[in-house]
């Protein structure tokens, strides 16, 4: 089975994923994959589907990756 390793977590957001684990009678780790199947589930089945659109806009977009994801990659 594959791991995920999750950096910076806010404290604040481990502290309240620890008690909902509490709550549920869960490790955190167990909070956690139950949190993500439960995510995972929303997401159709026939992802092979779905068909991208694109449109022209009649000119050239002058955005860049930054500006449009707002980061420095």
């Amino acid at each position: 089975m594959k791991s995920i390793h999750i950096r910076d977590v806010d404290p604040v957001v481990l502290k309240k994923l620890e008690t909902l684990a509490r709550l549920h009678h869960r490790s955190v780790q167990g909070e956690l994959r139950q949190i993500l199947a439960d995510a995972a589930r929303l997401v159709p089945d026939a992802t092979d589907d779905w068909e991208l659109v694109t449109t022209s806009v009649g000119h050239e977009s002058g955005w860049s990756r930054e500006d449009i994801y707002d980061d420095a990659r």
